[in-house]
């Protein structure tokens, strides 16, 4: 079973960036879609970023024009630029990538944003 790991996460203050990386502990094919999720204390896990096979992304309201999702075109993963961060952002982030075999979700990592 392909593993995914998550790295980047951290302690940022509010305004502040951090880059979020997913690897994978080996070759995933036929991906459909890749994205990044979060979850914060006491919430449910959302959607926070998609890019799909067609290089279509999708995003989150609350981070619109903030989060960019790309593809590590080499690796086959998702990476996640986050800008102007705000407390809210605060979760834990997942890597999750998707193919007809189902679901490959990594284990996460915080991100914790101070005000």
């Amino acid at each position: 079973q392909v593993q995914l790991l998550e790295s980047g996460g951290g302690l940022v203050q509010a305004g502040g960036s951090l880059r979020l990386s997913c690897a994978a502990s080996g070759s995933i094919f036929s991906i459909d879609t890749m994205g990044w999720y979060r979850q914060a204390p006491g919430k449910e896990r959302e959607m926070v970023a998609t890019i799909s096979r067609d290089s279509s992304t999708n995003y989150a309201d609350s981070v619109k024009d903030r989060f960019t999702i790309s593809r590590d075109n080499a690796k086959n993963t998702p990476n996640l630029q986050m800008n102007s961060l705000k407390p809210e952002d605060t979760a834990v982030y997942y890597c999750k990538i998707s193919n007809w075999r189902g679901n490959y979700w990594g284990q996460g990592t915080q991100v914790t944003v101070s005000s």
